[in-house]
């Protein structure tokens, strides 16, 4: 090796390891305090890349979750409404046959008819208050319940209106219907059976809706959570490693600053040469 006061070459080689352990350092230092081995494009660009096409696909996962919530909060108002007119009904009826028996004085039938159409009413108003969001489901011409159910806004499910009015396909009972005669007490009844009998095939297509509402929603949130875990596994530090990798670069460091000193102490060496 030439002597030389100009060039230290163990000193270069020194700054050298020692700028690099400091690089090491700082991007140790990072991962510790944002607890990501990737925070930008510098870091690993094709990873990030992936990352965030996935956390993509998560926000749109989180949108088909508020799709679904509130798709199932309609159902349910839905729901709530038909099991309100299908006791209603229930109560409708047993009026009803009371008032067909041709024994019935007329003040008790008077006092049934005006029981029965405060019932008959009962119905009207919570068909027309059954509504969640702007969406009534069981009024006449009601909305169909529809929800999202793709990441990318693609695809959805789609309950059917129900038309739970008075007068309508379902409660055939009229709006005006009274059990003010034996006729017309039978007639209800008629009316009545004929109505629950359709209720129960609405309320079963409701509730096969809620369910399939529910079960997307269930698959959804796993899909969302098993993605959140992916995209850790991608971008997330292992800490234990890192903080194990942070020390061990601290005594690199240490050891590469008392390697410069010693380095840097050879250019005196050459004054013995000239005693």
């Amino acid at each position: 090796m030439v002597n030389s006061i100009n060039t230290n070459a163990s000193s270069l080689l020194g700054v050298r390891n020692l700028q690099r352990t400091n690089s090491l350092q700082a991007k140790t230092q990072n991962e510790i305090s944002t607890g990501k081995k990737v925070n930008s494009a510098k870091d690993n660009a094709a990873i990030l890349s992936i990352a965030q096409l996935l956390k993509s696909d998560v926000a749109g996962l989180n949108s088909v979750k508020g799709s679904l919530d509130r798709a199932i909060s309609t159902t349910d108002v839905a729901l709530a409404a038909g099991d309100g007119v299908s006791n209603l009904l229930l109560e409708l009826k047993e009026k009803a046959v009371t008032a067909s028996d041709p024994g019935l004085d007329d003040v008790s039938r008077q006092a049934l008819n005006e029981e029965f159409a405060q019932l008959r009413d009962q119905i009207t108003s919570i068909v027309d208050n059954a509504e969640f969001n702007g969406t009534n489901a069981v009024k006449a011409g009601g909305d169909d319940i529809v929800a999202v159910t793709g990441a990318d806004g693609q695809g959805a499910i789609q309950i059917d209106a129900q038309d739970l009015s008075l007068d309508g396909p379902n409660v055939t009972l009229g709006a005006s219907q009274g059990i003010g005669t034996v006729a017309d007490a039978q007639a209800a009844v008629s009316a009545i059976e004929d109505s629950i009998s359709n209720l129960s095939s609405s309320l079963s297509q409701l509730g096969a809706g809620a369910s399939q509402l529910q079960e997307t929603k269930d698959f959804t949130e796993a899909l969302s959570n098993a993605t959140e875990v992916g995209i850790g596994n991608l971008v997330d530090a292992d800490l234990g490693r890192t903080s194990a990798a942070f020390e061990a670069n601290r005594v690199k460091e240490a050891l590469g600053i008392q390697a410069l000193s010693i380095s840097n102490q050879a250019p005196a060496a050459i004054l013995s040469l000239f005693r």
